[in-house]
Protein backbone atom coordinates (compact mmCIF):
# COMPACT_ATOMS: atom_id res chain seq x y z
CA UNK A 1 0.00 0.00 0.00
CA UNK A 2 1.24 3.65 -1.14
CA UNK A 3 1.88 5.15 2.60
CA UNK A 4 4.02 8.09 2.73
CA UNK A 5 4.67 11.36 0.69
CA UNK A 6 7.97 12.31 -0.61
CA UNK A 7 9.26 16.00 -0.22
CA UNK A 8 12.30 17.66 -1.26
CA UNK A 9 13.27 21.37 -0.62
CA UNK A 10 16.07 23.23 -2.64
CA UNK A 11 17.10 25.68 -0.04
CA UNK A 12 20.12 28.15 -0.47
CA UNK A 13 23.08 25.86 1.71
CA UNK A 14 20.95 22.48 1.07
CA UNK A 15 18.25 20.44 -0.22
CA UNK A 16 16.26 18.78 2.70
CA UNK A 17 14.11 15.72 1.88
CA UNK A 18 11.82 13.69 4.45
CA UNK A 19 8.98 11.45 3.90
CA UNK A 20 5.79 12.05 5.68
CA UNK A 21 3.02 9.71 6.83
CA UNK A 22 -0.91 10.87 6.06
CA UNK A 23 -0.63 12.45 9.50
CA UNK A 24 2.31 14.55 8.57
CA UNK A 25 4.39 12.87 10.94
CA UNK A 26 8.40 12.36 9.63
CA UNK A 27 9.62 9.07 9.45
CA UNK A 28 12.81 10.32 8.20
CA UNK A 29 14.78 13.89 6.60
CA UNK A 30 18.30 13.87 5.73
CA UNK A 31 19.76 17.08 3.74
CA UNK A 32 22.63 17.40 1.15
CA UNK A 33 24.93 20.14 1.15
CA UNK A 34 26.23 22.09 -1.86
CA UNK A 35 28.34 25.44 -2.27
CA UNK A 36 26.97 29.10 -2.92
CA UNK A 37 29.67 30.81 -5.56
CA UNK A 38 30.73 34.84 -5.13
CA UNK A 39 32.80 34.96 -8.08
CA UNK A 40 32.28 38.92 -7.99
CA UNK A 41 30.79 41.37 -5.99
CA UNK A 42 27.37 41.25 -6.43
CA UNK A 43 27.43 37.79 -7.61
CA UNK A 44 25.45 34.88 -6.02
CA UNK A 45 25.24 31.82 -8.04
CA UNK A 46 24.72 27.95 -7.55
CA UNK A 47 25.57 24.86 -9.98
CA UNK A 48 22.24 23.40 -10.33
CA UNK A 49 23.86 19.89 -11.16
CA UNK A 50 25.31 20.19 -7.60
CA UNK A 51 21.45 20.46 -6.09
CA UNK A 52 20.68 16.75 -8.01
CA UNK A 53 23.74 15.36 -6.86
CA UNK A 54 22.73 16.38 -2.91
CA UNK A 55 18.81 15.31 -4.01
CA UNK A 56 19.87 11.93 -4.62
CA UNK A 57 22.52 11.68 -2.03
CA UNK A 58 19.77 12.90 0.66
CA UNK A 59 16.64 10.81 -1.04
CA UNK A 60 19.16 7.51 -0.62
CA UNK A 61 19.56 8.05 2.97
CA UNK A 62 16.07 9.19 4.02
CA UNK A 63 14.41 6.31 2.56
CA UNK A 64 17.00 3.86 3.96
CA UNK A 65 16.55 5.69 7.63
CA UNK A 66 12.61 5.55 7.48
CA UNK A 67 13.15 1.85 7.11
CA UNK A 68 10.74 1.85 4.41
CA UNK A 69 10.34 0.86 0.32
CA UNK A 70 10.48 3.38 -2.29
CA UNK A 71 7.79 2.03 -3.92
CA UNK A 72 5.21 2.84 -0.65
CA UNK A 73 6.13 6.64 -1.92
CA UNK A 74 2.20 7.69 -2.85
CA UNK A 75 3.57 10.97 -4.62
CA UNK A 76 6.78 13.29 -4.59
CA UNK A 77 6.59 17.22 -4.44
CA UNK A 78 9.45 19.91 -4.95
CA UNK A 79 9.62 23.29 -3.11
CA UNK A 80 12.64 25.66 -3.93
CA UNK A 81 14.38 28.98 -3.81
CA UNK A 82 13.03 31.42 -5.65
CA UNK A 83 13.70 33.59 -9.17
CA UNK A 84 16.55 30.76 -10.56
CA UNK A 85 17.35 31.13 -14.26
CA UNK A 86 18.59 27.98 -15.07
CA UNK A 87 19.61 27.71 -18.64
CA UNK A 88 18.75 24.11 -20.61
CA UNK A 89 19.63 23.16 -24.03
CA UNK A 90 17.47 21.02 -26.05
CA UNK A 91 19.16 17.77 -24.40
CA UNK A 92 18.60 18.80 -20.78
CA UNK A 93 21.95 19.90 -20.46
CA UNK A 94 22.60 22.75 -17.83
CA UNK A 95 24.70 25.77 -19.56
CA UNK A 96 26.18 27.71 -17.08
CA UNK A 97 25.33 28.48 -13.37
CA UNK A 98 21.92 30.02 -12.15
CA UNK A 99 22.58 33.23 -10.90
CA UNK A 100 20.15 33.06 -7.07
CA UNK A 101 18.10 35.36 -5.18
CA UNK A 102 21.08 37.19 -3.70
CA UNK A 103 22.60 38.26 -7.02
CA UNK A 104 22.22 41.42 -7.87
CA UNK A 105 24.80 41.58 -10.91
CA UNK A 106 21.75 43.06 -13.25
CA UNK A 107 21.04 46.43 -11.69
CA UNK A 108 22.08 48.21 -15.03
CA UNK A 109 19.68 46.35 -17.47
CA UNK A 110 16.85 46.77 -14.46
CA UNK A 111 17.42 50.15 -14.62
CA UNK A 112 17.59 50.66 -18.21
CA UNK A 113 14.56 49.10 -18.67
CA UNK A 114 12.88 50.49 -15.97
CA UNK A 115 13.61 53.93 -18.26
CA UNK A 116 12.81 52.66 -21.77
CA UNK A 117 8.95 50.52 -20.80
CA UNK A 118 8.47 52.72 -17.05
CA UNK A 119 8.47 51.30 -14.27
CA UNK A 120 4.79 51.65 -13.82
CA UNK A 121 3.81 49.83 -16.93
CA UNK A 122 6.48 46.69 -15.88
CA UNK A 123 4.37 46.49 -12.27
CA UNK A 124 1.17 46.86 -13.59
CA UNK A 125 1.54 43.59 -15.15
CA UNK A 126 3.94 41.71 -13.47
CA UNK A 127 2.82 43.14 -9.79
CA UNK A 128 6.43 43.46 -8.44
CA UNK A 129 8.78 46.29 -9.45
CA UNK A 130 11.61 44.90 -11.80
CA UNK A 131 14.77 44.28 -9.60
CA UNK A 132 18.14 42.51 -10.00
CA UNK A 133 17.34 39.66 -7.68
CA UNK A 134 14.66 38.36 -10.19
CA UNK A 135 14.85 35.84 -13.05
CA UNK A 136 13.99 38.41 -15.61
CA UNK A 137 17.02 40.72 -15.81
CA UNK A 138 19.13 37.51 -15.36
CA UNK A 139 18.04 35.84 -18.74
CA UNK A 140 18.55 39.45 -20.04
CA UNK A 141 22.06 39.03 -18.58
CA UNK A 142 22.73 36.00 -20.67
CA UNK A 143 22.13 37.57 -23.63
CA UNK A 144 24.14 40.30 -23.07
CA UNK A 145 27.55 38.66 -21.34
CA UNK A 146 27.11 35.04 -21.86
CA UNK A 147 26.05 34.99 -26.04
CA UNK A 148 27.54 31.67 -26.48
CA UNK A 149 24.99 30.16 -23.78
CA UNK A 150 22.11 32.55 -24.66
CA UNK A 151 22.41 30.82 -28.41
CA UNK A 152 21.91 27.13 -26.78
CA UNK A 153 19.10 27.95 -24.63
CA UNK A 154 15.89 25.67 -24.91
CA UNK A 155 14.04 26.31 -22.11
CA UNK A 156 14.61 28.43 -18.71
CA UNK A 157 13.52 26.55 -15.33
CA UNK A 158 13.15 27.57 -11.86
CA UNK A 159 14.60 25.42 -8.72
CA UNK A 160 12.12 23.12 -8.25
CA UNK A 161 11.53 22.50 -12.26
CA UNK A 162 14.22 21.58 -12.45
CA UNK A 163 14.69 18.62 -10.07
CA UNK A 164 11.32 17.93 -11.67
CA UNK A 165 12.93 17.70 -15.10
CA UNK A 166 15.77 15.30 -13.38
CA UNK A 167 12.98 13.06 -12.15
CA UNK A 168 10.52 12.78 -14.52
CA UNK A 169 11.97 14.39 -17.89
CA UNK A 170 9.24 16.89 -17.85
CA UNK A 171 9.40 20.12 -18.80
CA UNK A 172 7.58 22.39 -16.59
CA UNK A 173 7.06 25.89 -14.81
CA UNK A 174 4.29 26.25 -11.53
CA UNK A 175 2.22 28.94 -11.20
CA UNK A 176 4.04 30.54 -7.52
CA UNK A 177 7.46 30.65 -9.54
CA UNK A 178 5.91 32.52 -11.82
CA UNK A 179 6.31 35.70 -10.19
CA UNK A 180 10.15 35.84 -11.11
CA UNK A 181 9.56 36.79 -14.47
CA UNK A 182 8.16 40.24 -15.35
CA UNK A 183 6.24 39.01 -18.35
CA UNK A 184 3.93 37.15 -15.95
CA UNK A 185 0.74 38.51 -15.57
CA UNK A 186 0.01 38.48 -12.05
CA UNK A 187 -3.49 39.04 -12.05
CA UNK A 188 -4.11 36.66 -14.55
CA UNK A 189 -1.48 33.88 -14.14
CA UNK A 190 -0.55 33.72 -17.47
CA UNK A 191 2.71 34.77 -19.96
CA UNK A 192 2.04 38.05 -21.33
CA UNK A 193 3.27 38.04 -25.17
CA UNK A 194 3.37 41.83 -25.31
CA UNK A 195 5.71 42.37 -22.03
CA UNK A 196 7.88 39.01 -23.23
CA UNK A 197 8.25 41.01 -26.55
CA UNK A 198 8.64 44.82 -24.71
CA UNK A 199 11.56 42.82 -22.22
CA UNK A 200 13.36 41.16 -24.96
CA UNK A 201 12.33 37.10 -23.38
CA UNK A 202 11.68 34.98 -26.26
CA UNK A 203 8.17 33.00 -25.58
CA UNK A 204 9.66 29.72 -26.42
CA UNK A 205 12.16 30.04 -23.90
CA UNK A 206 9.07 29.87 -20.86
CA UNK A 207 7.36 26.52 -20.22
CA UNK A 208 3.56 25.82 -20.00
CA UNK A 209 2.48 27.30 -16.96
CA UNK A 210 0.64 24.95 -14.66
CA UNK A 211 -1.15 24.44 -10.99
CA UNK A 212 1.37 23.44 -8.13
CA UNK A 213 -0.45 20.19 -7.14
CA UNK A 214 -0.74 19.24 -11.02
CA UNK A 215 1.54 15.87 -11.49
CA UNK A 216 3.69 16.56 -14.38
CA UNK A 217 5.35 13.22 -15.26
CA UNK A 218 6.54 10.33 -12.92
CA UNK A 219 9.68 9.03 -12.17
CA UNK A 220 11.90 7.61 -14.95
CA UNK A 221 14.05 4.44 -14.85
CA UNK A 222 17.62 6.49 -14.79
CA UNK A 223 16.36 8.87 -12.04
CA UNK A 224 15.14 6.16 -9.96
CA UNK A 225 18.48 4.60 -10.01
CA UNK A 226 20.34 7.90 -9.47
CA UNK A 227 18.21 8.74 -6.36
CA UNK A 228 17.08 5.19 -4.37
CA UNK A 229 13.37 5.52 -6.00
CA UNK A 230 11.16 3.44 -7.75
CA UNK A 231 10.03 4.08 -11.62
CA UNK A 232 7.35 5.31 -11.71
CA UNK A 233 6.26 7.35 -8.51
CA UNK A 234 4.11 10.65 -9.33
CA UNK A 235 5.60 14.27 -9.23
CA UNK A 236 3.65 17.25 -9.29
CA UNK A 237 5.14 20.50 -10.28
CA UNK A 238 5.47 21.88 -6.46
CA UNK A 239 6.73 25.54 -6.10
CA UNK A 240 8.23 28.46 -4.29
CA UNK A 241 10.29 27.70 -1.06
CA UNK A 242 8.32 30.02 0.92
CA UNK A 243 4.92 29.27 -0.39
CA UNK A 244 5.73 25.84 0.46
CA UNK A 245 6.71 26.57 3.64
CA UNK A 246 3.40 29.22 4.01
CA UNK A 247 1.17 25.81 3.24
CA UNK A 248 2.90 23.47 5.87
CA UNK A 249 2.69 26.43 8.73
CA UNK A 250 -1.22 25.97 7.81
CA UNK A 251 -1.49 29.25 6.24
CA UNK A 252 -4.29 28.55 3.61
CA UNK A 253 -7.24 31.03 4.12
CA UNK A 254 -7.21 34.99 3.52
CA UNK A 255 -5.37 36.88 6.98
CA UNK A 256 -3.51 33.99 7.40
CA UNK A 257 0.32 34.94 7.79
CA UNK A 258 3.72 32.55 7.78
CA UNK A 259 6.75 33.79 9.08
CA UNK A 260 10.23 32.46 7.70
CA UNK A 261 13.06 32.20 9.42
CA UNK A 262 15.10 29.94 7.12
CA UNK A 263 18.33 31.45 5.30
CA UNK A 264 16.09 34.36 4.61
CA UNK A 265 13.48 36.31 6.40
CA UNK A 266 10.53 37.87 5.94
CA UNK A 267 7.01 37.14 5.94
CA UNK A 268 4.16 35.65 3.24
CA UNK A 269 -0.05 37.20 3.70
CA UNK A 270 -2.25 34.97 2.53
CA UNK A 271 -4.81 36.70 0.78
CA UNK A 272 -8.04 36.18 -1.91
CA UNK A 273 -7.77 39.74 -3.51
CA UNK A 274 -4.75 41.06 -6.09
CA UNK A 275 -2.87 43.07 -3.69
CA UNK A 276 0.57 44.47 -5.37
CA UNK A 277 2.59 47.07 -3.67
CA UNK A 278 6.62 47.92 -5.34
CA UNK A 279 7.89 47.94 -2.20
CA UNK A 280 6.94 44.24 -1.43
CA UNK A 281 6.51 40.97 -3.91
CA UNK A 282 3.31 39.20 -4.90
CA UNK A 283 2.82 35.73 -5.81
CA UNK A 284 0.72 32.90 -5.98
CA UNK A 285 0.14 30.77 -3.33
CA UNK A 286 0.49 26.75 -3.78
CA UNK A 287 -2.84 26.71 -2.77
CA UNK A 288 -5.20 27.76 -5.90
CA UNK A 289 -7.03 31.15 -6.12
CA UNK A 290 -4.78 32.59 -3.64
CA UNK A 291 -2.10 35.08 -3.56
CA UNK A 292 0.42 35.63 -1.03
CA UNK A 293 2.11 39.23 -0.43
CA UNK A 294 5.16 38.79 0.82
CA UNK A 295 8.37 40.43 2.74
CA UNK A 296 11.56 38.79 1.68
CA UNK A 297 14.73 40.17 3.18
CA UNK A 298 18.19 38.70 2.62
CA UNK A 299 18.92 38.83 6.39
CA UNK A 300 17.06 36.11 8.25
CA UNK A 301 18.61 32.82 9.98
CA UNK A 302 21.34 33.19 7.64
CA UNK A 303 22.31 36.14 9.87
CA UNK A 304 22.90 34.25 12.49
CA UNK A 305 25.04 31.33 11.04
CA UNK A 306 27.35 34.05 9.57
CA UNK A 307 27.99 34.70 12.68
CA UNK A 308 28.35 31.86 14.26
CA UNK A 309 30.88 31.14 11.43
CA UNK A 310 32.98 34.17 11.77
CA UNK A 311 32.92 34.53 15.72
CA UNK A 312 32.08 31.43 17.76
CA UNK A 313 35.84 29.75 17.96
CA UNK A 314 35.05 29.96 21.74
CA UNK A 315 31.37 28.33 21.60
CA UNK A 316 32.81 25.63 18.57
CA UNK A 317 35.67 24.03 21.35
CA UNK A 318 33.30 24.28 24.56
CA UNK A 319 30.85 21.75 22.67
CA UNK A 320 33.47 20.02 22.16
CA UNK A 321 33.24 19.36 26.29
CA UNK A 322 29.56 19.93 26.76
CA UNK A 323 28.15 18.46 23.41
CA UNK A 324 26.06 22.32 23.48
CA UNK A 325 25.81 23.40 20.27
CA UNK A 326 27.57 26.67 19.39
CA UNK A 327 24.09 28.29 18.28
CA UNK A 328 22.57 27.37 21.65
CA UNK A 329 25.49 28.67 23.36
CA UNK A 330 25.22 31.81 21.50
CA UNK A 331 21.46 31.94 22.26
CA UNK A 332 22.29 31.97 26.12
CA UNK A 333 24.61 34.62 26.02
CA UNK A 334 21.89 36.53 24.22
CA UNK A 335 19.87 36.10 26.89
CA UNK A 336 21.17 37.94 29.79
CA UNK A 337 21.42 41.00 27.43
CA UNK A 338 18.04 43.21 27.90
CA UNK A 339 15.55 44.03 25.06
CA UNK A 340 16.70 47.02 23.01
CA UNK A 341 20.44 45.83 23.37
CA UNK A 342 21.06 49.27 25.56
CA UNK A 343 20.62 51.24 22.49
CA UNK A 344 23.05 48.52 19.98
CA UNK A 345 21.11 48.23 16.56
CA UNK A 346 21.84 46.14 13.34
CA UNK A 347 21.26 46.37 10.17
CA UNK A 348 21.32 42.79 8.67
CA UNK A 349 21.53 44.14 5.12
CA UNK A 350 23.82 41.31 4.56
CA UNK A 351 23.65 40.21 0.52
CA UNK A 352 22.10 44.30 0.01
CA UNK A 353 18.51 44.19 0.56
CA UNK A 354 15.62 43.60 -0.70
CA UNK A 355 11.73 44.57 0.45
CA UNK A 356 10.99 47.44 1.42
CA UNK A 357 13.88 49.04 0.45
CA UNK A 358 15.22 47.24 -2.67
CA UNK A 359 18.98 48.39 -2.22
CA UNK A 360 21.49 45.66 -3.83
CA UNK A 361 23.99 47.96 -2.30
CA UNK A 362 22.75 47.99 1.16
CA UNK A 363 25.35 46.88 3.88
CA UNK A 364 25.09 45.06 7.22
CA UNK A 365 26.28 47.79 10.26
CA UNK A 366 25.83 47.58 13.98
CA UNK A 367 25.00 50.92 15.53
CA UNK A 368 26.22 51.74 19.32
CA UNK A 369 29.41 49.54 19.98
CA UNK A 370 31.23 50.98 23.02
CA UNK A 371 33.61 49.08 25.62
CA UNK A 372 30.00 48.05 27.69
CA UNK A 373 28.88 46.12 24.63
CA UNK A 374 29.56 42.21 24.95
CA UNK A 375 29.48 39.36 22.33
CA UNK A 376 26.28 39.12 24.17
CA UNK A 377 25.11 42.04 22.87
CA UNK A 378 26.52 41.61 19.34
CA UNK A 379 24.10 38.03 19.29
CA UNK A 380 20.87 39.81 20.57
CA UNK A 381 21.18 42.31 18.11
CA UNK A 382 21.43 40.06 15.13
CA UNK A 383 18.24 38.38 16.66
CA UNK A 384 16.69 42.08 16.98
CA UNK A 385 17.88 43.13 13.35
CA UNK A 386 16.15 40.19 11.89
CA UNK A 387 13.02 41.27 13.52
CA UNK A 388 12.97 45.15 12.80
CA UNK A 389 13.00 44.20 9.18
CA UNK A 390 9.81 41.63 9.39
CA UNK A 391 8.44 44.57 11.27
CA UNK A 392 9.14 46.69 8.44
CA UNK A 393 7.66 44.85 5.95
CA UNK A 394 4.97 44.12 8.00
CA UNK A 395 4.31 47.62 8.18
CA UNK A 396 4.04 48.48 4.84
CA UNK A 397 2.18 45.65 4.08
CA UNK A 398 -0.49 47.17 6.23
CA UNK A 399 -0.42 50.28 4.20
CA UNK A 400 -0.80 47.72 1.26
CA UNK A 401 -4.00 46.72 2.73
CA UNK A 402 -3.06 43.56 4.05
CA UNK A 403 -3.00 43.05 7.81
CA UNK A 404 -1.71 40.09 9.62
CA UNK A 405 -2.96 39.39 13.22
CA UNK A 406 -1.18 36.07 13.78
CA UNK A 407 2.16 34.73 12.67
CA UNK A 408 2.92 31.41 12.04
CA UNK A 409 6.59 30.50 12.20
CA UNK A 410 8.77 28.26 10.18
CA UNK A 411 12.98 27.82 9.53
CA UNK A 412 15.47 27.00 11.62
CA UNK A 413 14.95 30.43 13.39
CA UNK A 414 12.08 29.29 15.13
CA UNK A 415 13.91 26.76 16.92
CA UNK A 416 14.97 29.62 19.34
CA UNK A 417 12.47 30.46 21.91
CA UNK A 418 14.32 33.33 22.68
CA UNK A 419 14.63 34.63 18.55
CA UNK A 420 10.91 33.74 18.27
CA UNK A 421 9.80 35.90 21.57
CA UNK A 422 11.92 38.71 20.65
CA UNK A 423 9.99 38.62 17.20
CA UNK A 424 6.76 38.82 18.75
CA UNK A 425 8.03 41.43 21.16
CA UNK A 426 8.80 43.75 17.86
CA UNK A 427 6.50 42.76 15.82
CA UNK A 428 3.56 43.19 18.39
CA UNK A 429 2.11 39.73 16.97
CA UNK A 430 1.32 36.51 18.55
CA UNK A 431 3.93 34.10 16.69
CA UNK A 432 2.42 30.28 16.35
CA UNK A 433 5.19 27.52 16.32
CA UNK A 434 3.59 24.46 14.20
CA UNK A 435 5.15 20.91 15.94
CA UNK A 436 7.33 20.27 12.78
CA UNK A 437 10.25 22.53 11.45
CA UNK A 438 10.03 20.69 8.11
CA UNK A 439 7.09 22.97 7.21
CA UNK A 440 9.09 23.78 3.87
CA UNK A 441 9.08 20.64 3.07
CA UNK A 442 5.84 19.35 4.38
CA UNK A 443 4.08 21.83 2.13
CA UNK A 444 6.05 20.51 -0.80
CA UNK A 445 4.69 16.50 0.19
CA UNK A 446 0.92 17.86 1.16
CA UNK A 447 1.21 19.75 -2.84
CA UNK A 448 1.72 15.72 -3.89
CA UNK A 449 -0.94 14.33 -1.25
CA UNK A 450 -3.66 16.41 -2.76
CA UNK A 451 -1.94 16.39 -6.32
CA UNK A 452 -2.12 12.35 -6.09
CA UNK A 453 -5.74 12.06 -4.40
CA UNK A 454 -3.98 11.19 -0.94
CA UNK A 455 -6.38 13.95 0.85
CA UNK A 456 -9.20 15.55 -0.55
CA UNK A 457 -8.61 18.93 -0.10
CA UNK A 458 -5.87 21.37 1.47
CA UNK A 459 -8.75 21.73 4.57
CA UNK A 460 -8.00 17.93 4.93
CA UNK A 461 -4.42 18.08 4.22
CA UNK A 462 -3.40 20.82 7.00
CA UNK A 463 -6.05 19.75 9.76
CA UNK A 464 -4.40 16.32 9.30
CA UNK A 465 -0.97 17.23 9.19
CA UNK A 466 -0.37 20.68 10.83
CA UNK A 467 -0.02 20.69 14.72
CA UNK A 468 0.70 23.65 17.05
CA UNK A 469 3.34 23.17 19.66
CA UNK A 470 3.93 26.50 21.24
CA UNK A 471 2.15 29.98 21.03
CA UNK A 472 4.07 33.31 22.01
CA UNK A 473 2.59 36.91 22.94
CA UNK A 474 4.08 40.03 22.76
CA UNK A 475 5.20 41.37 25.84
CA UNK A 476 3.74 45.15 26.34
CA UNK A 477 6.61 46.65 28.30
CA UNK A 478 8.82 45.28 25.97
CA UNK A 479 7.21 46.27 22.84
CA UNK A 480 7.32 50.15 24.33
CA UNK A 481 11.42 49.59 24.21
CA UNK A 482 11.21 48.67 20.80
CA UNK A 483 8.95 50.65 19.56
CA UNK A 484 11.85 53.36 20.28
CA UNK A 485 14.77 51.19 18.47
CA UNK A 486 12.79 50.36 15.66
CA UNK A 487 12.49 54.10 15.22
CA UNK A 488 15.87 54.17 15.04
CA UNK A 489 16.45 51.13 13.12
CA UNK A 490 14.47 53.31 10.45
CA UNK A 491 16.28 56.38 11.17
CA UNK A 492 19.83 54.65 10.54
CA UNK A 493 19.11 53.54 7.08
CA UNK A 494 17.92 56.79 6.06
CA UNK A 495 20.74 58.26 7.26
CA UNK A 496 23.09 55.94 5.63
CA UNK A 497 21.40 55.00 2.41
CA UNK A 498 23.42 57.89 0.00
CA UNK A 499 26.64 56.35 0.66
CA UNK A 500 24.87 52.54 0.46
CA UNK A 501 25.32 53.06 -3.55
CA UNK A 502 27.30 51.60 -6.50
CA UNK A 503 30.89 52.66 -6.11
Amino acid sequence: MKSYLLGIDIGTSACKVAVFDRNGKVLAAASGDYPVYYPHEGWAEQNPEEWWDAVCRATKETIQKADITADEIAGIGIDGQSWSAIPIDREGNVLANTPIWMDTRAQSICDRLNQEIGQEEIFEVAGNSLQPSYSTAKILWYKENLPEVYAKIYKILQSNSYIAFKLTGAVTQDVSQGYGLHCFNMKKGCWDEKMCERLGIPMEFLPEICDCDHVVGTVTGKAAAECGLVEGIPVVAGGLDAACGTLGAGVIHSGETQEQGGQAGGMSICTEEYKADPRLILSYHVVPGKWLLQGGTTGGGGVMRWFEREFADYERMMKEQTGVSSLNQLNKIAEKVGPGCDGMVFLPYMSGERSPIWNPYAKGVFYGLDFAKTKGHMVRACMEGVALSLRHNLEVAREAGAEADVLRAMGGSANSLLWTQIKSDITGKPIIVPASDTATTLGAALLAGVGVGFYKDYEEAVSLTVKETRRHEPDPKNKAVYDKTFETYMELYKSLAHIMTAK
